[in-house]
């Protein structure tokens, strides 16, 4: 195989890179976290234990971050819809899980879907230093999606923020696309393809009482051809760099439409 067809596999096996960080960690609930809420509070409803997350929120000793995807019935089209449920646990320090108690909540029906071209990879938790006001720290929710379709080197990453206001959980920024590898190839050279990556951040500007957020963006696009010695090269373009701001308007961060999930 060439490198170049070998980078093109791997695309398809890897299709986006795990972010690092302090603050993100898989979604595994090994201490069986989420499966005790959930049988207290949808007993008679399936957990997709699989892309069930748990995280402890270090800014808030005693406290964890749960989510929970409950699948609904899959719909006409083929499409596998899933409610998402977020719950802030405060937990007892003599670790008695019959204490765990729920002080933030949020039900987001049809929140998740899925369909015969994407699926979602796993869900993770992101508890990096998303200070918006001296007294509002939010947290985040990524979904990493992948292309299923024959060909398609497709996959995604998303960022969701909620804050812990009284006894609820509330949501400032609606699902925004960070990463995104796009592209089609014919499995042997030919091919186009699209890489995105994004890094978010707090900016020091603030509007409606919540700092600014700011996403620097980087494009890199890239065609693969066979060569007449049967090889096969690729080419990228120059990268091409752009920076986004987003504003609080009072309940939310607005979002522009090049923002949002675009993988079909």
């Amino acid at each position: 195989m060439t490198p170049i067809r070998m980078r093109t596999a791997l695309r398809l096996v890897v299709p986006v890179l795990c972010l690092s960080g302090a603050g993100l960690v898989h979604a595994a609930c090994e201490s069986g976290l989420a499966e005790r809420m959930h049988a207290k509070l949808h007993p008679t409803r399936v957990l997709d234990e699989r892309l069930a997350a748990c995280k402890p929120w270090p800014a808030f000793p005693g406290r964890s971050i749960v989510v929970l995807p409950v699948p609904r019935e899959t719909s006409s089209t083929g499409a596998r819809i899933f409610d998402l449920e977020l719950l802030l646990i405060q937990r007892p320090d003599n670790g008695n899980t019959e204490r765990d108690m729920v002080i933030g909540r949020i039900v987001q029906p049809e929140a998740l879907d899925e369909d015969k071209a994407t699926a979602i990879q796993d869900i993770r938790i992101d508890t990096s230093r998303y200070v918006l006001a001296s007294d509002t720290r939010a947290f985040g929710v990524r979904v990493r999606y992948r292309g299923t379709a024959p060909g398609s080197s497709a996959a995604s990453e998303t960022i969701r923020l909620y804050v812990h206001h009284g006894n609820k959980l509330r949501q400032v920024l609606q699902e925004v696309e960070l990463d995104r590898d796009s592209g089609e190839w014919d499995s042997t050279c030919s091919g186009r393809f699209e890489k995105l990556r994004t890094m978010l951040s707090v900016g020091k500007s603030s509007s409606n009482g919540y700092a600014d957020l700011q996403l620097a963006r980087t494009l890199v696009q890239s065609h693969a051809q066979p060569q007449e010695d049967q090889g096969c090269t690729e080419k990228a373009a120059p990268a091409r760099f752009n920076t986004v701001t987003l504003r609080y308007d009072g309940e939310r961060y607005r979002v522009p439409k090049l923002l949002q999930q675009q993988m079909p």
